[in-house]
């Protein structure tokens, strides 16, 4: 990889002097996606689906191409597996209430990790409470992974739904979807994946895993924000409500009564983000010719680089797996003494982005016996000497707060 070459493809590095190590909240956008996005508005605007003329067959055919074009992409089945939404907590709402407010009844259970954004959190708090069903969690040991033990205690015969994250937004933990999805089926349950932070990482294959539902944003992989993509097994995606009402989403509408179309129009109701679409198809496209074999090999070496510094640091608490293989590019880390906020204010002053607080994560951050903590997370357009920089930022901060803490 050359990564001056690729840095000249990110415009936003190159008109800031930042050392970007935010990825995880949103990705900087390459000028390929930027194109297409302006390539759309300015030669194929129009509503797809509505009309007869050129321009909108044109407009649909872009957005349609573009769900094929992801349906390859993950290995869907078919293109009518694949949903456009927002992003993915539009998705995890819709599967919430499309499919977990008719299946759930009382005492049944609904299992998730301790490591779950809100966003796959917060909708089965909701659900269970109105279908009188139990919300049930794994919790991680002292290396921040789930173990088969906990699996396999909290999965059970009255488990109808299992929802997991394939990679922690705060500890960087790559957890065994494949394994929990198998184990979930023997006991009859289905299983939601939550790959917002792993697809911009490593390659999905939804046919391999079995998963029964899988969703991701957008802008974590390099495309527009205001997109996301809720995969669903046709079979069960058939037999689910609509979420959302509207334009498109109709067969037909009588005065009291109302038929839905097939999909996956029945879950897109009212103009989408077409743009947002298109560009997501162009971040696939770049994705692609990148390949996620250099991606995942500059990334390994960057965050192997970056632990290192770090642990060399010994005023730092890591919130890491040592398990090399099960960790990804993302690091949480608080400096003793230091608040997360102070330590991302002062680096901001330096020039460096982290993110800093509970990372949309307070129950684990409880179990972790903490409020908030600093966020590196890596992509691929980083360099050595962004971490370099982060690590001066790092003792810059310690020395302004050391003499304070010597009292």
């Amino acid at each position: 990889m050359d990564i001056g070459k690729i840095r000249e493809e990110f415009t936003l590095l190159q008109n800031r002097e930042i050392a970007y190590l935010d990825s995880g909240a949103t990705t900087q956008k390459p000028k390929q996606v930027i194109k297409a996005v302006e390539e759309f508005y300015q030669s194929y605007n129009a509503n797809p689906h509505r009309g007869a003329y050129e321009l909108s067959v044109e407009a649909t055919n872009l957005y349609e191409e573009t769900r094929q074009k992801i349906a390859r992409f993950i290995n869907a089945k078919e293109s009518e597996e694949i949903i456009f939404s927002k992003n993915a907590t539009e998705s995890l709402n819709l599967l919430a209430y499309s499919y977990g407010m008719d299946n759930l009844k009382k005492d049944d259970e609904v299992v998730i990790s301790i490591m779950e954004h809100h966003s796959n959190l917060v909708p089965w708090q909701m659900v269970t409470k109105k279908t009188e069903s139990k919300l049930t969690y794994m919790y991680i040991n002292e290396q921040f992974e789930l173990t088969k033990e906990e699996i396999e205690s909290k999965i059970t015969d009255q488990t109808k739904i299992v929802g997991i994250t394939h990679i922690s937004n705060v500890l960087g933990t790559i957890n065994p979807v494949k394994e929990i999805i198998e184990y979930a089926h023997k006991k009859g349950a289905i299983v939601i994946v939550d790959a917002s932070q792993s697809i911009p990482h490593m390659k999905i294959d939804v046919q391999d895993l079995d998963a029964d539902f899988l969703v991701f944003s957008g802008h974590k992989m390099l495309a527009p924000l205001g997109v996301g993509v809720l995969y669903g097994k046709k079979e069960i995606l058939n037999k689910m409500s609509p979420f959302l009402m509207g334009g498109d989403m109709i067969e037909y509408v009588y005065e009291q009564d109302t038929t839905f179309a097939p999909l996956p129009n029945r879950f897109e109701a009212g103009t989408q983000n077409v743009g947002g679409v298109v560009g997501l198809g162009a971040a696939i496209d770049y994705m692609n010719d990148l390949g996620y074999e250099t991606i995942q090999q500059r990334e390994q070496e960057l965050t192997g680089y970056a632990l290192q510094r770090l642990a060399q640091l010994d005023y730092m608490n890591l919130y890491v797996t040592p398990n090399r293989e099960n960790h990804s590019s993302v690091i949480s880390f608080n400096m003793k003494g230091i608040h997360p906020h102070d330590v991302a204010s002062i680096l901001d002053s330096n020039n460096v982005a982290i993110r800093s607080g509970n990372h949309c994560a307070q129950p684990l951050m409880r179990f972790l016996q903490t409020d908030s903590t600093c966020r590196a997370s890596l992509s691929f357009y980083n360099t050595k000497e962004d971490i370099d920089q982060l690590v001066r930022g790092i003792e810059k901060t310690y020395k302004l707060f050391e003499k304070y803490m010597k009292k």
